[in-house]
This record gives C-alpha cells, structure tokens and sequence, in this order.
C-alpha cells in the first residue's frame, strides 16, 4: 500500500475479545475515495502509555505542604485523657493549703497532703478542676477552693507501619494526632499504600480508623488518644480510577470496596462548570471499553478499578476510536483524527503476510448493525403476517397450515435470536474501499486458511480441505451430498470477508475459494410462493448480517 503522511495519535488498550461476529452491508469496488497525505504515527506502548496516564493519588501532597510536626499539640487539650506521667499543678487554699505540682503515679493517682490519693487517670482535663474538688468538699465540707492547670503530659511511643515510607517507632504525647506521627513517618507511600484504610491498634486490637478523604475534603478526622505502644497501620492501597480533564482535583482515586458510583466521584473531583460530558475507558470481561456520557448518565454509572475518566467540555470531537481484530501484530485500538480513511490506517498496522489475509479484510459498524437488526425484524414480522393471514376451506388444507405455521413460528423464534453484528464488506476482489472510518469501527483481519466448511441440508456437515479447481457440486459430493429436505438448486456461499453470495442452480460457474461455507438451503414446505420468497429471503438477512445459518426444521 502506499504510504501516506497521517498524523494518528495511537492510545494501545488490552487486546480486543476475540468472541466476534460477523455481518455483511456493501460492497467494495474499485471507486474510491482518496484522502489528502498526512504524516506518520508515533506508536505507544504498553508500558509507556501507563507512564503518561498515571496520576498522583488524591491525598498526595499531604504530607508535602503541610507540618503535623512543628504544630504539634502541647496536650492542654479539654479532652485529654489523664493518663500516669501527666504532671498536674494544684492551688488549694480555705480549709486546706497546697500548692505543687504532683506527677500522676502508676495507679493513676494524685496524692493530695491531708486527704489521701484521689484516682484521675480516665479524667479529661477540661473536667478535672471540678473532680479534684469534688473529692475533696467529702473531705472538707466548707470553704475550700481549687485551681488546677496539666502542665505536661505522658510522652508515648508509638509505631507505624505498613505501606509508609518510613517504618518505625515515633516519639510523641498521647493527644498528638495520627497526622503527626504518619508525618514522622515520611507520609503514606503513593504507589502502595491507602488514603482511605489506616487502623490504630492497641494491643492487637482496633481501636479506631481513619479514613483521610473525610479530612481532606470535610476536615473530619478521627483523634485517639495514644499510649505508649500503640500502632498506626496503613493498608495496601485499594482500587482505583483516575481522572483528567476538566476537573478541580486531577488525581487518581482510592476506592473504599470495588465499584464506585460516577456521582461519587464527581464529589471528589469537582468537574468544573462548564464541563458537560465525561469519557469513560476501562476493561470489562477482559476486553477493553468506552464511552462518552453527559453528566446526568455519568452521575449514575458505576466505575470500576483502572477505570480513566476524562470530564469534558462539550465541543466537537477531532478524533475517533477505531479497533483492530484478528490476525495482526502490535497496537489493538486507535485514535485517530475523525476524517482518517481506512487504508491511511491499514498502513500502520503490521501483520505477518504469511498469516494475515489482508484481501478478506472487513469493518464491523454500529450504524450498520441496527439498521440490519432493523431490516431482519420488519422481514420477520411479514412472514408471520403472511403465514397468520392464510385461510383454507378444507379440513385437510387447514391441519397442512397449522403445521406449517407452526414450522414458521419456530424458524422466526431462532431468528430473532440472531444478533447482527453490522460487517461492512470493503474488499472484494483484491480490492479494498478507501472508506471513511466512523467512531468505534472494528477492522478485522482474519488468518488464512486452505479449509472449506459445507453445512446446511448436506448429509454430513464438515470441514473439508480445499481442492483447488473443485466445484461447488464436488465439495456437496465430499459431504455424501444432500438431505432429502434440500432445496439442491438453492445455496449460498458465506466469504470471509463478510460478503454473502446467493447461488441458483448447480453453481457451476461460481468459483469456490479458500475460506469459504457453502450452505445448502432447505426446501421451504409451503404452496405459498410469498411464503417460500420471504423465508428464502430471510435466511440470506441472518447469514449476510450475522455470518450464521438459521435452520428451518
């Protein structure tokens, strides 16, 4: 082919599913059109495109602007806990003088000269002024005061693990937050470890959790208070999906399960407000997919891991996305600009000429698959109009139609199970059409093949091998020629490049080649000739729509 100066933006996903079908729609033929010359492409690869695509995790710059540590808490906090260590300053004048400061013991107590040991540990400090007086007016019942004031509070230590940067155990007080130590710890490492999932364990046991998409977007974080030997422990981090475009916050997203609601995440991106569509690309059933939603769909689609979003602003679109199937090497699915002809792009892509069959080629298009699925419907519900609209004036003639109605009715069940997959024939000949290239077109290049499958009403349906110079009657001999049922002067011939040919008569004339099935068609058992045409008729819709034979017994 020749080459032409194409600038194709080539985006490589997972190779296509090969659980294809195929259709059948025009012909090629030698007019063509011709495109202008555009310039080469750029491929990508597998590794370099997860390079470019990968964001930084929401959450990510946490630890880099902020200082947990220099604003550290001094443990005055009302809440407090008072805990064994804390140093406490007491005035009590009236009844009683003291004034010192009195280190909290081991039991949790406060010795107090002339009343004894008065149990504080479990005390926040903003109550601690009232149970301290309390206790002492069952000592002193009249005029006694009391000021107290926590000096400072029991250092702890405290360990951090899993997916941070630095491991290990962290100094600190027992009302420091876990931002405070997580920070110590060099923060939560991006590629592995999770924003959403970091437990604080107390000898073994959970104590609480923390999720920091509610700090960073609600400032709602939880705040334990430590003791010594406590452990901070962040997950691995969950599933994902990023991201881009026309967004406030342009980052890769932890999910909290497997599966997120669109509404969700445009709570934690902030689309801007001229963004009016999204584009979504991902994997499903291990084939790759896409689509293009407005917001309102968006809202209510559910995402899974590795999924990319691009939220848009509506505007017209200067490129497609085409797949390629079948027998190939390299790249699977491109972008491409949206006026790209087919042979500008057949250029590009690289087959193995001793396998690929590049005069068989075809296109697999939607626009084309529900006009087909349109067609073979209307077809369908004709020939139950006719076969219903039939009437007989004898008892014998009337238990012959319901037979036959009967017969109808199960050939159209199995048709309209019959999806069409919209194959548009573009070579022929060893011709291929310089068609234009619509969006989500499939081109599939099958392998080649010396085999020749003969199905239908023959005795024994099979693959053969292929004889050059055999007819289409020889290959039906091959098979131990026709049922009783066969209609032996009507059969077609499904090409691999999507093209159906209906043959009459002996088909002598028609020239068999490598690839191709020959089908028998039945002899229709109706008196009726519309009957006969219509049924004849949609049997040629299936095969030439879905490359598949509906039997009619």
């Amino acid at each position: 082919m020749k080459q032409h100066n194409l600038k194709i933006l080539l985006t490589l996903f997972a190779l296509f599913s090969a659980n294809t079908t195929f259709a059948q729609a025009v012909t090629a033929g030698e007019n063509v059109d011709v495109s202008t010359e555009r310039q080469a492409p750029k491929a990508v690869s597998i590794h370099e495109q997860e390079t470019e695509s990968k964001l930084p995790p929401f959450g990510s710059n946490l630890f880099k602007t902020s200082s947990f540590i220099a604003n550290r808490e001094n443990g005055l906090n009302p809440d407090y806990i008072i805990q064994p260590g804390d140093r406490i300053a007491m005035r009590i004048w009236g009844a009683t003088e003291v004034d010192n400061v009195t280190t909290v013991d081991a039991q949790g107590n406060l010795f107090i000269p002339g009343v004894g040991p008065i149990k504080v540990e479990g005390v926040k400090n903003s109550q601690l002024n009232t149970y301290i007086k309390g206790a002492l007016e069952r000592v002193f019942t009249k005029n006694v005061k009391v000021y107290t004031n926590l000096e400072s509070a029991t250092p702890v230590l405290v360990y951090v693990t899993g997916f941070v940067n630095k491991p290990g155990a962290y100094a600190g007080i027992a009302s420091d937050s876990m931002l405070y130590f997580l920070e110590q710890a060099g923060g939560i490492d991006n590629n592995r470890g999770s924003y959403r999932k970091i437990k604080v364990l107390r000898d073994g046991k959970l104590i609480d959790t923390a999720d920091l998409y509610d700090f960073l977007i609600n400032g709602d974080l939880p705040h334990p208070q430590f003791a010594d030997g406590d452990t901070i422990v962040v997950e691995r981090k969950g599933d994902t999906v990023s991201v881009q475009g026309a967004v406030r916050n342009s980052y890769s997203f932890e999910l909290t399960g497997n599966s997120i609601k669109g509404s969700e995440l445009m709570r934690f991106a902030r689309p801007q407000a001229n963004a009016t569509y999204a584009t979504v690309f991902g994997t499903r059933d291990k084939a790759p997919f896409s689509t293009y939603l407005k917001l309102n769909d968006f809202s209510q689609r559910t995402l899974k891991d590795g999924d990319q979003v691009i939220f848009e602003v509506d505007q017209v679109h200067e490129t497609i996305l085409v797949r390629v199937e079948g027998s190939h090497l390299g790249q699977s699915r491109f972008a491409v600009p949206k006026d790209t002809h087919l042979k500008d792009l057949l250029d590009y892509i690289k087959v193995d000429p001793q396998l690929a069959d590049i005069n068989a080629i075809s296109i697999h298009r939607q626009s084309i698959k529900k006009r087909q699925k349109q067609a073979l419907e209307e077809s369908l519900n004709r020939l139950e109009a006719a076969v219903v609209g039939r009437t007989s004036i004898t008892p014998e003639g009337a238990q012959i139609q319901t037979t036959d109605a009967k017969l109808i009715s199960d050939f159209v069940k199995r048709a309209r199970k019959v999806e069409p997959s919209g194959i548009l024939v573009v070579a022929k000949n060893g011709n291929i059409a310089n068609i234009l290239l619509q969006p989500d077109d499939v081109i599939t290049i099958p392998e080649k093949t010396n085999v020749i499958q003969v199905s239908g009403e023959v005795m024994v349906p099979q693959a053969l091998v292929y004889e050059p110079g055999n007819k289409l009657s020889d290959y039906i001999a091959r098979v131990g020629g026709y049922t009783d049922r066969a209609d032996e002067n009507k059969h077609m011939i499904l090409r691999r490049n999507g093209e159906v040919i209906p043959v009459y008569g002996s088909g002598g004339d028609v020239k068999i080649l490598p690839g191709d099935e020959i089908v028998t068609l039945p002899e229709v058992p109706s008196k009726s000739v519309d009957v006969i045409r219509m049924v004849t008729d949609i049997m040629f819709k299936v095969a030439s729509s879905a490359a598949v034979f509906v039997r009619l017994f």
